[in-house]
């Protein structure tokens, strides 16, 4: 489910010792095909397994042959070409589970009050992340986001599948998601959901509104596995959802030893669907990768010499205005007692310092002796008389000197 998309690419499946989710890719019609004819192809694989690296096999496997008849698929059915799907798969045999991932949907692991991701994104930019060259936070905003690495579909026949075998405890949470919540959901917000005692199908339901109130500009397909007691109000084992659930338009027509080798199956999102935000999109050759990696450079380049120019223009902007600031200031006066309080002064400036930096300086000693003051005038000027001129202050003096020596 999700806010944008008129039509769900995603699969997921439950059922008794296998989970799923897939996402499919490749416009309209290839995605929802896609992500639903590979998961009909591995659940096949939800078998009781004598051990975890029998089911890790058997995962493999089944990804591998759900990839062949991806590719049989298009050639059979050639407006297809270009679709995809990502796939993470959980079996579980006893307290091990055998884990199988390709592409950006993700697997995270709730455990003992803390959330780990378990697979890693097979996208452009997880592989500048790797690299140290740009920050995880400015991945989630890099404009190649959507590109993917490795995924299923008619590209390559034995894509590399990533597997692993983990132990489990009571209290454990699996999550696997497709990038619609991963992509906009914190996994900080997936921790106070997965943290909760609530039931594994109220989580998955108040993960989802938290997708969808971020907006969820792609489709949403969460499943969750809680080792120990089942909970009475599960989902039923053995469910599918997403596209499976539906009856599949196009399936492969021909045996598979009717194909003849792989498609160039690569193609852009066309401009409608890349209107519907962040999608998946794969090469259209081997040197896209380093096309990709030498824009990215460009742009990290660019992005360096407009932060440095946006700096310099800021500096100079602070130095004008502390240059404009400064020049008003000495357009000022004031009329006070020198530093002896002996005699009234005239000063240049105002009567405040910024750090250092004196704004005001001595500008005439008028020799108008203090104490012959009244005693209003002689506390007058020890606490300064400003003015907004040099003619103003000469007027104040004058009227000074004319009544020094007066009644007090």
């Amino acid at each position: 489910m999700g806010r944008v998309r008129a039509n769900n690419q995603d699969s997921g499946y439950a059922g008794h010792h296998l989970f799923v989710v897939a996402d499919g890719m490749g416009g309209h019609a290839g995605g929802d095909v896609a992500s639903a004819i590979a998961l009909k192809r591995i659940i096949e694989a939800d078998v009781e397994y004598s051990s975890a690296e029998e089911a890790e096999i058997a995962l493999q496997t089944a990804i591998i042959a759900a990839n062949t008849r991806l590719a049989d698929t298009v050639v059979d059915h050639p407006e297809l070409m270009g679709m995809g799907t990502t796939v993470d798969a959980i079996a579980v045999v006893g307290d091990r589970v055998a884990i199988a991932h390709i592409g950006d949907s993700r697997i995270y692991l709730y455990r003992d009050g803390e959330i780990s991701q378990i697979t890693t994104d097979h996208t452009f930019v997880q592989k500048l992340v790797d690299a140290g060259r740009i920050t995880p936070e400015e991945a989630l905003v890099h404009p190649r986001r959507s590109v993917l690495m490795r995924v299923l579909g008619d590209v390559d026949a034995h894509p590399e599948i990533d597997t692993l075998i983990l132990g489990t405890k009571p209290g454990d949470r699996w999550l696997l998601c497709s990038d619609g919540l991963s992509g906009v959901v914190t996994d900080q917000t997936m921790l106070r959901a997965l943290a909760s005692d609530e039931p594994a199908a109220r989580v998955g339901d108040r993960l989802l509104k938290d997708a969808l109130d971020h907006g969820a500009p792609d489709n949403v397909t969460i499943v969750i596995y809680d080792v120990g007691e089942e909970e009475p109000d599960q989902a039923p084992i053995g469910s599918v959802v997403g596209s499976a659930a539906r009856p599949i338009a196009f399936e492969a027509e021909k045996a598979p030893a009717a194909r003849t080798g792989l498609l160039p199956a690569f193609r852009l999102r066309s401009a409608k669907t890349a209107a519907l935000g962040p999608s998946h999109f794969e090469p259209e050759n081997d040197g896209y990768y380093d096309e990709l990696i030498e824009e990215d450079a460009r742009r990290v380049k660019r992005r360096r010499i407009t932060w440095a120019v946006g700096g310099v223009v800021a500096v100079l902007a602070i130095v004008l205005v502390a240059l404009l600031g400064y020049a008003w200031t000495q357009s000022r006066y004031f009329v006070t007692a020198d530093p002896s309080e002996q005699t009234v002064m005239i000063y240049r400036g105002i009567q405040q310092d910024l750090g250092p930096v004196t704004l005001s300086s001595e500008y005439q000693d008028t020799e108008v002796p203090l104490a012959d003051l009244s005693t209003y005038d002689r506390q007058q000027v020890v606490s300064s008389i400003s003015v907004g001129s040099l003619a103003e202050a000469q007027d104040v003096v004058s009227r000074l000197r004319m009544t020094a020596g007066g009644e007090e």
